[in-house]
């Protein structure tokens, strides 16, 4: 299919746009995937706040150009789609969620990621998806500030007990 050259601008301005926005980036093979499959994938993106976009590579290196996601030019070869984490709450979710859908569906290969300007191989995509969404995030900070508190509770308890153990 032929696309003129508006349509083409179109597509670099929208990927652009995503990208500046994006906090991570994930790219993948997705040949072999039946359309039943990439509707599926797609409805999950939409879902979770992930940007996903099946693109020509010259048009996505001219996208991610000036963008922290310029370094996964070099991974752009093949039929290529592009995943962009867009919600701040989640960063890792792009990672995520392409990592979950290999899993059941074997003809999705992860290529690369991309974060803050570093680029990740395929092996090394468990760094983003393990990132914790804000929720968990402030659940574990929670955690690590009440258990200093708590211990001193206990502490300030035993302590009575003890003394409560002494005086009877």
């Amino acid at each position: 299919m032929t696309l003129r050259l508006e349509d083409k601008k179109e597509i670099v301005a929208a990927v652009s746009e995503a990208a500046s926005g994006a906090f991570s980036a994930v790219v993948a093979d997705y040949r072999g995937l039946t359309v039943g499959q990439m509707t599926v994938l797609r409805s999950k993106a939409r879902q979770q706040g992930v940007y996903l976009r099946v693109i020509r590579n010259t048009l996505a290196r001219r996208a991610l150009e000036g963008t922290p996601f310029a370094v996964l030019n070099e991974t752009l070869t093949g039929p290529s789609i592009i995943a962009l984490s867009t919600s701040e709450d989640d960063m890792g979710a792009a990672a995520r969620l392409l990592k979950d859908f290999a899993k059941d569906n074997a003809k999705l290969v992860i290529k690369s990621a991309a974060f803050d300007g570093k680029l990740y191989a395929a092996d090394q995509i468990d760094v983003l998806a393990n990132l914790p969404n804000l929720h968990t995030a402030l659940t574990m900070l929670a955690s690590v500030l009440q258990a200093p508190v708590s211990k001193f509770a206990r502490l300030l308890t035993a302590l009575k007990d003890k003394q409560d153990e002494q005086a009877a």
